[in-house]
């Protein structure tokens, strides 16, 4: 597979998981939402139109995002991720949504060494995860994903 077709292929299937959780309600229409990994802002902009009631706090190093799609700064968590995301554990939050991974399996081990366990502890019982990187943890049930969603394109959970 090409990398075009790799990466149109995580945009369908994330674009299918986000929708989904609309869809299915699966969210309180107060609850916080955690981007984590702005980029240049296209999710979260997605994001932010299913979900317009809800206050979306998104997470990077820096903000690189088209200033159409860059969240107000009192919504911005800048700095290192690992660092940062710390400071929302027991924070009841209602979905997470991390698309971090980077493509390099030795960089992406790294992260994983760290992520399940902050997106774990930030979410609320009940509420849920979608990652490019797969969050194996005792507390976080992965669901089944939705139709147009590929399998190891995205990853999907509950948290118990």
């Amino acid at each position: 597979m090409s990398r075009l077709d790799s990466f149109i292929s995580r945009m369908q299937s994330q674009r299918a998981v986000l929708n989904h959780i609309r869809t299915e309600a699966m969210i309180p229409p107060d609850g916080v939402i955690l981007e984590v990994g702005l980029g240049n802002g296209r999710t979260y902009d997605h994001i932010r139109e299913l979900f317009p009631s809800n206050r979306i706090l998104a997470f990077d190093r820096a903000v690189g995002a088209h200033p159409a799609s860059t969240p107000p700064e009192a919504d911005m968590v800048l700095g290192d991720i690992k660092e940062t995301i710390r400071q929302f554990a027991g924070r009841m939050v209602a979905f997470v949504h991390a698309d971090i991974g980077t493509a390099y399996p030795e960089k992406d081990a790294v992260t994983l060494t760290w992520l399940p366990q902050s997106v774990a502890a930030a979410l609320d019982q009940g509420g849920v995860a979608a990652s490019g990187l797969p969050l194996e943890h005792a507390d976080l049930e992965p669901l089944p994903l939705p139709a147009g969603a590929e399998p190891g394109r995205t990853y999907f959970y509950r948290r118990r």
